[in-house]
């Protein structure tokens, strides 16, 4: 058996509030232990968005942290899906409970992209249209499925991606954190080698950027900081009309002894019972660029 893949994590995260709006909406975190990473775009009238987004980062971050302990206590391994959703469906809970107890915080919600990294296997997680991708070398491919109207539209054949670009209909989304008091995320699962970027970022930054802008702004020789700077830029000289948020985590100094991965993502789902995915388990491969 091929030894596993050794890999080393580094990232970088940066914000800004555009050049529209007032305040930014957007929150991101980490939890370097636990290789966990999530963006969240809040949603919601006065500072409600701001509020929701920051409770979920907060609220995941948290939540996995203690399925962590308790995996450790209770002697048996819990699978990271298993772990991740859990996560999520808390962040949904804290956000909803948030918004019923307080009046001025009521009907508000946020996004959510996440991912967990388990040696040289990703899981993410989201809900909402904040996206991930995986960039490798000179392809960049979308992990995530929007869960908003038009994208929705256009996987189901009703709507092509021109007639959707200029739809007055682009930032509705039909799934969020803390709307509803129950959410169904999407999980799914990439395989990492040496010098893979994964990209979180709100619709600030993606619906600027299509992949082979984001495969050219990650391709110069900055630091982690400085291409994501580079990202955020972009999106404001395109009119930055939201807030702006992405996270780039990379993967180096895979083990040369192991072979490397393809570069393919599917969706994967929790091994405890749960609300199952409407949709089956198979691979996908989405917005491929080569350039």
């Amino acid at each position: 058996m091929s030894p596993i893949p050794t890999l080393t994590i580094d990232f970088a995260a940066v914000t800004d509030v555009g050049c529209v709006r007032q305040n930014n909406e957007d929150s991101y975190g980490f939890d370097s232990d636990h290789h966990l990473y999530v963006v969240c775009d809040g949603m919601g009238g006065c500072a409600a968005g701001e509020v929701a987004s920051n409770l979920a980062v907060r609220a995941l971050i948290d939540a996995f942290a203690s399925s962590s302990a308790d995996r450790v206590d209770a002697g048996e391994p819990i699978a990271i899906e298993a772990r991740l959703m859990g996560a999520i469906l808390e962040a949904n809970r804290a956000v909803y409970q948030a918004g019923a107890s307080d009046p001025a915080l009521q009907s508000m919600g946020t996004t959510l992209v996440c991912v967990c990294l388990d040696g040289d296997r990703a899981v993410i997680g989201n809900v909402g249209d904040s996206r991930a991708y995986l960039i490798r070398e000179k392809r960049c491919v979308q992990i995530t499925l929007d869960h908003s109207l038009v994208e929705e539209q256009i996987r189901a054949g009703n709507l092509s991606s021109e007639d959707a670009a200029p739809s007055k209909l682009q930032s509705v989304i039909t799934r969020a954190i803390g709307v509803e008091e129950t959410v169904e995320p999407d999980l799914f699962e990439a395989w990492l080698q040496s010098e893979d970027m994964l990209l979180l970022a709100s619709d600030g930054v993606t619906r600027y950027l299509r992949p082979e802008n984001i495969v050219l702004a990650v391709a110069d020789g900055l630091d982690l900081t400085a291409k994501c700077r580079t990202m955020v830029d972009f999106a404001k000289q395109c009119g930055g009309v939201d807030n702006i948020t992405c996270v780039l985590v990379r993967a180096t100094k895979a083990s040369p002894e192991a072979p490397a991965p393809v570069l393919s993502i599917r969706e994967t789902k929790p091994v405890v019972p749960m609300k199952e995915s409407k949709k089956s388990v198979e691979d996908i491969r989405l917005n491929e660029s080569h350039i």
